[in-house]
């Protein structure tokens, strides 16, 4: 038994061709009543519209591509997807994902192939620049060009936070809490690709290079490779140093949350230790009360997907590139550090106690024992 046609579909539901059509391709633009009747009566008689026939009528694919530098199990990058997809979706549009464009390869490939393919409407970039000729060989194909947190002239339209600027806004807030000894972690560069959160590192330099003309602070940077286990090289770097920070400024949520947990195995708490911030927002950062700047990727995403919309039906965007807030959230892991001296001329307790002598983990076959017990001793070393 053959399938039925679109024009059988159509007569059995009452409805126009067109309708029928729009139910499959553009379901936005058809009632839900219209659209159930449409499908329920095509499930009926075995009918499935082809995508294919539809591009050649209106000379689109109702495809989107969503490039990005890691792969869609990021939380950032599955939140864009969410956000992206919730806007499209009911207009009958596909994503096509297009993971780990971290690579020259992987950029010349797409970018050189698209053009002659055509398979898709609008590109969506998420957090990274692209260079003049890659915008070149999409603009050969009028395709809308679309920037999440990447930052460049070459867009028809993009959205995000300002990295740097928030970066520095955390950083500053760690110095008004009195914190002079601060240590910034993040991920080493990619050298063949501009990264969004590369940006932060120069937000952070930016605030510490303006206090240090104001006064007495130390501070440095610590980078990590990216095929490393990030939160073991990080903690094997930090109890290395001659004296551990007051202040742990994290590139990234997911360096942060693990790195607290870890470091209180080795006696340092936050806050009484050492304050420590992280950045974006992310849902494990709730879970352990981490002080950091939050982001909120998915309505970036909605919003880049209704710029791609206008951009794609032709219309002119009011406000081509938006500049989405980011919000500093105070939690359980800053506080503030005293700097002042007693009168006897001793430092501050907090300050002696988590400076100096940092509090070993928890054994209660040690309760009760005397100042040189063996886990006293191993931090003495360690420092």
């Amino acid at each position: 038994m053959s399938s039925a046609g679109i024009h059988d579909v159509a007569k059995a539901a009452g409805v126009s061709i067109s309708t029928v059509s729009r139910a499959f391709t553009r379901p936005g633009l058809v009632s839900d009543k219209t659209r159930r009747k449409v499908l329920e009566t095509a499930d009926r008689l075995d009918f499935n519209i082809s995508r294919s026939a539809a591009a050649l009528k209106s000379g689109q694919t109702y495809r989107v591509a969503l490039l990005m530098n890691e792969d869609i199990s990021s939380w950032f990058n599955a939140e864009v997807f969410m956000g992206i997809n919730s806007v499209l979706q009911p207009h009958g549009y596909d994503i096509s994902l297009f993971q780990r464009i971290d690579s020259a390869r992987h950029r010349r490939d797409f970018f050189t192939t698209l053009p002659v393919r055509r398979n898709v409407d609008a590109v969506f970039v998420a957090s990274f620049a692209v260079d003049p000729h890659e915008v070149e060989q999409l603009k050969r194909v009028n395709v809308p060009l679309i920037g999440i947190n990447s930052r460049s002239d070459c867009f028809d339209a993009s959205i995000g936070i300002d990295d740097e600027k928030e970066m520095g806004t955390t950083t500053n807030h760690l110095l008004n809490l009195g914190h002079r000894d601060i240590v910034y972690l993040c991920s080493d560069p990619i050298k063949t690709i501009d990264s969004s959160m590369d940006a932060r590192k120069r937000g952070f330099v930016e605030a510490c290079t303006a206090a240090a003309k104001r006064g007495d602070i130390n501070w440095k940077v610590i980078s990590i490779p990216r095929d490393s286990v990030v939160t073991d090289y990080a903690l094997t770097h930090l109890l290395a140093l001659p004296r551990f920070p007051d202040a742990i400024c994290c590139q990234m949520d997911r360096i942060a949350v693990p790195l607290t947990l870890k470091l209180a195995r080795y006696g340092y708490r936050t806050p009484r230790d050492y304050s420590i911030t992280g950045f974006d927002g992310t849902p494990e950062s709730d879970l352990i009360g981490l002080t950091t700047m939050r982001q909120n990727p998915r309505e970036i995403g909605r919003r880049a997907a209704a710029k791609a919309l206008a951009l794609i039906e032709g219309k002119t965007l009011d406000e081509p590139n938006e500049t989405a807030r980011a919000q500093l959230i105070l939690r359980d892991t800053d506080a503030v550090y005293p700097t002042d001296c007693s009168t006897d001329g001793s430092t501050p307790a907090r300050q002696s106690a988590s400076r100096n002598e940092p509090t070993p983990p928890h054994d209660p076959a040690q309760e009760g024992g005397d100042a040189d017990a063996p886990g006293d001793e191993r931090n003495r070393r360690r420092r």
